[in-house]
């Protein structure tokens, strides 16, 4: 009783960058709102860390987004060898 391997599917291969770039965004506008609307209370309480949290989190953002775009210019490079290539 064999059974047939259903074929499988091509892995995911998404561009990078707009994800690195929202995350940067992400953490840019966390910061901004808490900076803003909830900085009083972020002293009261003994949260500024969080403010440094992401402050760290957007930074860290830039070499995410720099591995990404080599992430996808490797992408791209490696779905034109394969277009070039006969079947």
């Amino acid at each position: 009783m064999s059974q047939e391997q259903q074929p499988r599917p091509e892995p995911l291969d998404p561009p990078m960058v707009p994800f690195a770039v929202a995350g940067l965004i992400a953490w840019a506008v966390a910061g901004l709102v808490l900076l803003i609307f909830f900085r009083d209370w972020l002293t009261e309480s003994g949260r500024q860390n969080w403010l440094w949290t992401c402050l760290a989190g957007f930074l860290w953002g830039f070499p995410g987004l720099a591995v990404m775009m080599r992430h996808d210019a490797n992408r791209r490079r490696r779905r034109a060898a394969a277009a070039q290539r006969p079947r």
